[in-house]
């Protein structure tokens, strides 16, 4: 039995970092540091408890059942399974997530060295945009190569850029540490454990876990059990170099409230920051890491859905897919950022819940023995809630039904789907005895 040597399993692990740890991913911590002050540490617990817990979790609920996303939908009903994975995939894909880290990648890491005068030039970023997506492409073009590419090169590359900027500050502290504000002052904990919620790296994850599998697949590694434990190991790999690098941008702005104030945003922060820390060569560095986050984020997206689409449409090569997407991210990436971010967002107050139900559904899909009823019971439940904060969202609220949904345990809290979806998962159950409902397949583990 052939199983994967500790080196390959690492760089295995430093690939998931890297498809993880995007532009948004850069500037949540330090304006969490910044607000929680001195609660820093339960604050980034929190949020790493679902920042990095949920989409390690999604990971290897990928890699003990043995299969991708569809399958694991498809326990609902195998209709369910495609349409689930086709709005999962076209969501992070070329409608809103590829074109969003190409942006990000421009407003962050370019623009600072455009002239004032052409920033607002639709022909820069299109110029930009294009360039980046021919890298992409490129990059792209071997998935078996992905490890070499992004976990032996670009990710040591991106930490070591990070650490730099760390170790500046533990060098040279920018400021003293201020009390915390907001929520943090009063409940850090939740406050922190709700911004990782945000993050949406789970529904990624949906994606990235089959990649995980077939990097080790491609190593020649056939044995089920052999394969699920090195993308356990690999994830665990990921989040600890997930959770050390949120921590140490965390702790940049915990000490950056005497230089800078209080910043609006994560991204304005980090390019003070480097300023401070490294003068005009900053932002080169910030750039610079921006670029790496947002590449190789992006070389994962691009690679997941053209794996998956090429799977379903079989008439098309991964190859011809792989370019399509990012020919339709560059469309969409020339909208705007404001404009991709106010699309993007109702549709993952939607989507996001109800993937992190199916996928808790998933890791403990022996306790219940794998019931269909209770699947679509618990799914339902959080689905009745979620659209409605979709809808919220977009501006389209229903007046007469907002008091009632008020009323569910944490719905002001923004997980007003919790309760719904455990009561419709033990109606689920229940009914499920009483029909003597036949059982879904059991994880797939076996040799």
């Amino acid at each position: 039995m052939k199983s994967l040597s500790r080196t390959h399993v690492f760089f295995v692990g430093l690939m998931l970092f890297s498809l993880f740890f995007g532009a948004g991913n850069l500037i949540f911590p330090p304006i969490l540091g910044q607000q929680a002050g001195d609660h820093f540490v339960y604050a980034i617990a929190g949020f790493i408890l679902t920042g990095v817990g949920l989409p390690l979790l999604t990971v290897i609920a990928i890699a003990l059942s043995g299969r991708d996303m569809q399958h694991l939908a498809g326990r609902v009903h195998p209709k369910f399974g495609i349409l689930f994975a086709v709005i999962v995939y076209l969501s992070i894909g070329p409608s809103m997530g590829i074109p969003r880290v190409a942006n990000v990648a421009f407003e962050m890491g370019m623009r600072s060295f455009v002239p004032e005068s052409l920033q607002s030039s639709n022909w820069v970023l299109l110029a930009y945009t294009f360039v980046f997506f021919c890298v992409v492409y490129w990059l792209c073009l071997n998935p078996s190569k992905l490890v070499v590419r992004v976990g032996n090169i670009l990710t040591p590359l991106l930490l070591i850029s990070i650490a730099i900027m760390f170790i500046a500050a533990m060098m040279g502290p920018l400021g003293e540490v201020q009390p915390a504000i907001k929520e943090y002052a009063t409940s850090p904990g939740f406050k922190g454990f709700m911004e990782g919620y945000l993050t949406m790296d789970t529904i990624a994850a949906l994606a990235f876990g089959i990649i995980v599998l077939n990097a080790i697949r491609d190593q020649g590694v056939k044995d089920k059990q052999a394969i699920t434990k090195a993308a356990i190991q690999a994830a665990i790999i990921a989040g600890i170099g997930l959770s050390l690098v949120y921590a140490a941008l965390g702790f940049l702005g915990v000490t950056s409230v005497t230089a800078h104030g209080y910043a609006q945003n994560g991204g304005q922060l980090l390019t003070s920051i480097v300023q401070q820390l490294f003068g005009q060569y900053g932002l080169m560095l910030l750039a610079g890491i921006v670029t790496l986050a947002c590449l190789t984020t992006c070389i994962g997206l691009v690679s997941a859905c053209s794996q998956y689409f090429s799977t379903l449409i079989h008439r098309l090569t991964y190859n011809q897919i792989a370019f399509i997407i990012c020919v339709l991210g560059l469309l969409v990436a020339n909208l705007g950022l404001n404009k991709i971010i106010s699309i993007s967002i109702p549709i993952l107050l939607v989507i996001y819940p109800v993937s992190i139900v199916l996928i808790i559904l998933s890791l403990v899909h022996r306790l219940f023995g794998g019931r269909r009823s209770v699947y679509v019971g618990a799914l339902l439940g959080t689905f009745l809630i979620s659209i409605f904060d979709g809808l919220k969202q977009a501006h389209i609220e229903f007046d007469s039904i907002m008091p009632w949904l008020k009323q569910i345990p944490l719905y002001n809290e923004g997980i007003g789907w919790l309760v719904p979806a455990i009561a419709g998962g033990i109606l689920g159950y229940l009914l499920g005895l009483i029909w003597q409902e036949e059982r879904n397949e059991p994880y797939i583990t076996e040799k």
